[in-house]
């Protein structure tokens, strides 16, 4: 018996095709959501960038077209923040199936004082968790139509030493930004583990994956102008640190390779090979908080009170 295997190791620059999928990218118009959105639309797929800004989409999908000739790439306005937009958001999409979506766009304050979206969630919960879950819920008859759609959520390092407060996730009693993001970033990826529970549950085609992309610093990204633009100087201070970290085009991989990869499975977590923290993307052992069934199970209840969208009844009970 041969002990190579027929399928080729993973290139990231050698990505399979995927000619006739539809993809939908969160935050695509920069950071790691544009390498997203760039590399994704090598592989011939339809590229569908969610932004906030018209402008910034017009500056990314037009730098897109550039570096990837014939690319099919558009974008469609999407607010996360405001949870009554989403359906108009969806209905813009204008497909008839969606192949997978990557949970990408984030909002990361580094300083007081504590703000909310226009529903009155704490901004950085309300985007980055409450609006993905809500979308979610309004993508899944897209998603169900495809034959075996993704949801890659794209989490963050800097949720690896956070604990949820399931009494205080809208961080009311005690307010501190960097910590209000990486729990925003653990609820987001303990929404992936759970769905990924409900959907095979329930007999769905649909996986759930999560991602993320270790040390991805923008002083070693490569520059995108308008999109990104790394100085002379910037490049050489963050020199010392490239041993360890990357940039947020190497960020993007684990996300790409979640969406593309026919070996990556629902439930799984891809995250950059050495470390966690640089390099290729490879499956890793999920953290061990994020298999708390009760602690997932409680967020999922406090997510469908909190933005009225009842995704249990759609993915099964769990």
């Amino acid at each position: 018996m041969s002990l190579t295997s027929s399928t080729p190791p993973w290139d990231v620059h050698r990505l399979p095709g995927a000619d006739g999928r539809v993809f939908l990218v969160t935050g695509g118009n920069a950071g790691i959501g544009y390498f997203v959105a760039e590399q994704l639309s090598a592989t011939g797929a339809t590229v569908v960038l969610g932004s906030r800004s018209p402008a910034r989409a017009e500056a990314a999908t037009t730098l897109i077209r550039i570096r990837v000739p014939g690319a099919r790439v558009r974008a469609v306005r999407l607010d996360l923040a405001d949870l009554s937009s989403l359906g108009a958001a969806v209905e813009a999409l204008g497909v008839e199936h969606l192949d997978a979506v990557v949970h990408n766009a984030g909002v990361a304050l580094d300083d007081p004082p504590r703000q909310e979206t226009v529903d009155g969630h704490e901004l950085m919960f309300g985007t980055n968790h409450l609006g993905h879950f809500a979308l979610t819920h309004a993508l899944m008859p897209l998603l169900t139509a495809a034959p075996a759609a993704r949801v890659v959520t794209m989490g963050s390092f800097a949720a690896k030493s956070e604990r949820l407060d399931l009494d205080d996730l809208q961080s009311r009693k005690d307010y501190r930004p960097k910590r209000t993001y990486g729990r925003s970033k653990l609820a987001q990826m303990y929404f992936g583990v759970e769905l990924d529970r409900r959907l095979r549950a329930a007999g769905s085609t649909v996986s759930s994956i999560l991602a993320h992309p270790g040390g991805a610093l923008d002083s070693l990204t490569p520059s995108r102008p308008p999109v990104h633009v790394r100085s002379t100087g910037a490049r050489l201070g963050a020199a010392p640190v490239a041993l360890l970290l990357q940039g947020k085009d190497a960020g993007a991989w684990p996300a790409v390779r979640a969406v593309l990869d026919p070996a990556a499975r629902g439930g799984g977590l891809w995250g950059p090979r050495v470390f966690g923290l640089r390099g290729e993307p490879r499956c890793e052992a999920v953290w061990d908080h994020l298999a708390d069934r009760s602690v997932a199970a409680r967020l999922w209840d406090e997510s469908c009170d909190l933005t009225g969208s009842h995704l249990g009844t759609s993915c099964g009970s769990g």
